[in-house]
């Protein structure tokens, strides 16, 4: 198969400055969670999107010294040379497919703390950091010709360890936008005042970043093309910036002032595209190549960018980790093939938690080196039969797995629906992008033979034994929990008195409680505030209460916590925080501050538990009784051997499948370490 025409210009290469681009797919600048204390992982993960095609491939934030550490979160890092060594294996492995390597050189300013390194921070002025007690230091002239001088011997360095398209950083509210900055630039020389002024520090990066590697680099430029907000750089002199440097670069990589609300947002809240009307503007302005993002998966969608003359590269993050082979499926004309990205963000929150990529579509994100996982390539079974119980998320990613292995898959499910929680959760306000984690499975399975689906097929441990299949994979789910055992109470709680007491599962099977409704929240992430803004949509009267200090606490790891919260407000939802759940009666619930124990009575004919879960794994313990040693050939999967995210469900049944085989000699993953 090949590239249906219309596709066509999304595979024209692109000159940028002395470099040529083979398409218009560009990844990005994103973070990983890997950074500088994982280069082979790094290194293996950015190649594999090299492999699937992407035109340019970029690192994530670089830092250029040591006055720019941002730990306890992983950036790379350019400060020596050992740090080219490793951002070299990037470079080769991205170079190794034929695409461009690019990094994005980083100095935080004052929003770093440099807890690593002890270092002062540095800004326009002495400002506190991000969420540490410890403010920067004020920048003198001394200060600015080192920094200058820091950055131009990491664009040296980066030349030097291959990189195609370097980058000068002035947005996201780092210490070259301060500068930039109105209310935060006071400085009466030649670098504060006039905007002029302000963005001497911008131009003469630029400049020197140019003379040292322009003759082979391209130099490239992330910029917000609505400015920072009225307070620091208009949306007005944002296009005087452009206007005024356009032509010193020759790449702009387009971004917003609303990093969580807009670009980063997710599906929940914004849809694919949305930054096109604030990006427009740039090309004519610069006359340079632009690239910005929008959560892009339809090809369609991508063509319609480039034809009108907003982009000229189609950027993604999220979706270049859905998928990696995204570019390489639309040119092969495998459009069905194509994980697209659900705008889950789980890819950002394990970022902000410290650990490497996590991706709810593609389970071998962050895998590449670690387990020596191809996001497109399973290894050949050995032969025989599988029988799963459980088409959720879990089991199907099993059995597409499996199927393309060759196994003899059966799949078979009470339901009379596949997709098990996938199904019901996509059908909640603004989740109904996560149903392609569904759709996608469903696609890869109608196309095997040797995978049969089963609906409306409650199984028993007797017909599984009477199956007698070479494997059995368990994959029956979990239930929300109807008596409030969770995170505050580690035992069921007793005064629960009043009948009306439902949760998560109810509503998803259609139950609408009227009235005034209690949803109380000890879950933290999405579940609590979707049914609450549900409920009030259907005209309840709903308190949110959580023992949490804000709503769907969890979700600020997904950039959503604001958003999410906003949401509540302007439904009408009363929010209680720091209060756990004590009772609840016939017209009332009992709540207790966690602080002082206080209790107080608050109105309520019916309560909504969104606690925790438990696993609905009655037919594995029939099959294997508590005890016994060997599980022998069967096995629970997904949220049936731990309730988690829907992403843990997938990599668990990708996992199962992949090792199904494997002895007890299988090597455990590698470790990405140093070892003296």
């Amino acid at each position: 198969m090949s590239t249906e025409s219309r596709y066509d210009v999304l595979f024209e290469p692109v000159r940028i400055g002395p470099v040529t681009a083979r398409n218009r797919f560009y990844q990005v600048p994103h973070c990983t969670g890997m950074g500088a204390a994982l280069p082979r992982t790094l290194a293996a993960m950015r190649g594999m999107k090299a492999e699937g095609g992407w035109g340019v491939v970029c690192t994530e934030y670089c830092s250029i010294h040591p006055s720019s550490d941002d730990q306890p979160y992983p950036s790379a890092a350019n400060w020596d040379e050992g740090d080219v060594r490793n951002l070299a294996a990037v470079a080769d492995a991205v170079h190794a497919h034929g695409a461009l390597a690019g990094i994005e050189l980083w100095h935080g300013g004052s929003f770093v703390s440099n807890l690593a390194s002890r270092v002062p921070s540095l800004g326009v002025r002495s400002m506190p950091s991000r969420c540490e007690p410890i403010q920067s230091q004020r920048m003198d002239r001394r200060d600015i010709r080192r920094f200058r001088q820091w950055h131009l011997a990491a664009a040296r360095r980066a030349r030097a360890a291959g990189f195609d398209v370097i980058y000068v950083y002035p947005t996201h509210g780092y210490l070259v936008s301060e500068f930039l900055s109105r209310e935060l630039n006071g400085r009466l020389d030649e670098y504060g005042g006039s905007l002029e002024n302000r963005t001497r520090l911008f131009r003469e990066l630029l400049d020197e970043t140019r003379s040292a590697v322009g003759d082979k680099c391209a130099l490239a430029v992330r910029f917000s093309a609505e400015g920072h907000g009225d307070r620091h750089l208009s949306g007005d002199e944002a296009r005087d910036v452009l206007a005024m440097t356009g032509p010193m670069a020759d790449l702009w990589d387009l971004v917003v002032a609303d990093y969580y609300g807009e670009e980063m947002a997710s599906s929940r809240f914004v849809r694919e595209g949305a930054l096109e009307s604030k990006v427009a503007h740039v090309k004519a302005l610069t006359g340079k190549s632009v690239v910005s993002v929008g959560r892009f998966t339809s090809p369609d969608a991508m063509v319609r960018q480039v034809r009108s003359g907003v982009l000229d590269f189609i950027g993604a993050a999220r979706p270049s980790i859905a998928d990696p082979f995204l570019p390489a499926k639309i040119r092969e004309g495998r459009l069905e093939d194509i994980r697209e990205c659900i705008g889950c963000n789980i890819c950002y929150a394990h970022n902000y938690r410290g650990a490497a990529l996590r991706c709810t579509q593609n389970p071998t994100m962050g895998e590449e080196w670690r387990s020596g996982w191809h996001p497109e390539k399973v290894p050949a079974a050995r032969g025989g039969t599988v029988l799963i119980v459980g088409a959720g998320p879990a089991g199907l990613e099993a059995a597409h797995v499996l199927g393309k292995r060759g196994y003899s898959v059966t799949l078979a499910d009470a339901a009379h629906e596949p997709g098990g929680r996938v199904t019901l959760e996509s059908r909640l306000p603004g989740l109904s992008e996560w149903a392609r984690v569904r759709d996608y499975r469903l696609a890869q399975i109608k196309r095997l033979s040797g995978v049969s689906l089963y609906l409306g097929n409650r199984l028993s441990a007797q017909d599984v034994r009477e199956f007698g299949a070479d494997h059995v994979l368990i994959a029956t789910g979990a239930r929300w929990r109807r008596n409030g055992l969770g995170r505050w109470h580690t035992g069921a709680i007793s005064a629960l008195h009043a009948p009306a007491v439902l949760t998560p599962d109810d509503l998803m099977a259609g139950a609408r409680p009227t009235g005034a409704v209690t949803v109380f929240d000890d879950d933290h992430y999405y579940m609590g505030p979707v049914l609450a803004a549900l409920l009030a949509r259907s005209g309840a009267r709903v308190t949110y209460v959580t023992t949490e200090s804000r709503v769907g606490a969890w979700s600020h790891y997904t950039g959503e916590q604001e958003a999410t919260q906003r949401q509540l407000l302007e439904l009408g939802v009363e929010i209680i925080v720091d209060t756990c759940l004590a009772a609840f009666e016939e017209t009332y619930v009992s709540l207790e501050c966690i602080y002082t124990a206080t209790v107080r009575k608050h109105t309520a004919n019916a309560l909504v538990l969104v606690t925790s879960r438990e696993p609905d794994d009655t037919l594995y313990r029939e099959l294997v009784p508590d005890g016994e040693e060997h599980a022998g050939n069967i096995q629970r999967i997904g949220d049936c051997l731990q309730p988690a995210l829907i992403a843990h469900a997938v990599y668990c049944g990708h996992k199962a499948a992949r090792e199904l085989d494997e002895g007890p000699d299988r090597q455990p993953p590698q470790r990405d370490r140093v070892l003296i």
